[in-house]
């Protein structure tokens, strides 16, 4: 049985973390077209204006492994936010074998021919845009942002993100999207988040029209490849 001093300092244990909890600050953010349709897979990045790294107050939850699988030879998910540094594997869940590979400055690699999942991640250590491609099957696109900052979430069909745990100050927020018609610091706001609680900022954005490369006769039956 616990006796009062014991009592005493859990009390104290719970309102410090209580206390702590309410210090961070949450960005939420919507992003839309100019016709104020909601925009799926933009990625939201904040960082501190006066460029401090304190990580966030929950850094031990922002996973380092990341997963993109491939089913219906498409890149599922199209879009992927990461942290630079995190290590991403590709699952082949078709039944034929894929290629994947990047030429992209952020990161060139290339996954031999196989099908199931390679016996090691690629791991994504500099902050840029990867896109990723399958030598195969030409059609397959996807993309990988890697942030050099570990304050970012992607918007769902709703076009809304929330950046949470956010230790209150002011940041310089920014969008990219794969069909972003401007460069990526164009979209800059500053955010005052100074306060501990909600931040609501919101963008209007023009996107390039999508260009697919139309996918190969037969494409969706069986076979090697």
């Amino acid at each position: 049985m616990m006796n009062s001093r014991s009592l005493l300092l859990i009390a104290m244990l719970a309102l410090s973390i209580g206390a702590a909890q309410a210090q961070t600050a949450e960005i939420s953010a919507t992003v839309t077209d100019e016709q104020g349709v909601p925009i799926a897979d933009a990625v939201v990045v904040a960082v501190p204006a006066d460029g401090a790294t304190r990580p966030p107050a929950k850094a031990g939850e922002r996973s380092r492994a990341g997963v993109i699988d491939q089913v219906g030879k498409e890149f599922t998910p199209k879009v992927t936010a990461v942290l630079a540094g995190t290590a991403v594997t590709f699952p082949n869940h078709d039944d034929v074998r894929h290629q994947v590979y990047s030429f992209s400055p952020a990161k060139r690699f290339e996954l031999p021919l196989y099908a199931g999942v390679p016996a090691e991640p690629v791991v994504f250590d500099k902050p840029g845009v990867v896109v990723l491609g399958c030598n195969i099957h030409d059609w397959m696109v996807g993309y990988i942002y890697v942030s050099d900052s570990p304050y970012f979430a992607k918007t769902g069909k709703d076009g809304k993100a929330i950046i949470a745990d956010l230790p209150t100050r002011v940041y310089a927020v920014r969008v990219w999207h794969p069909q972003l018609e401007v460069a990526e610091e164009t979209t800059r706001k500053n955010v005052d988040a100074a306060r501990p609680g909600r931040v609501d900022v919101a963008w209007q954005l023009r996107l390039k029209r999508e260009v697919k490369v139309r996918r190969a006769p037969g494409a969706e039956g069986r076979g090697r490849y």
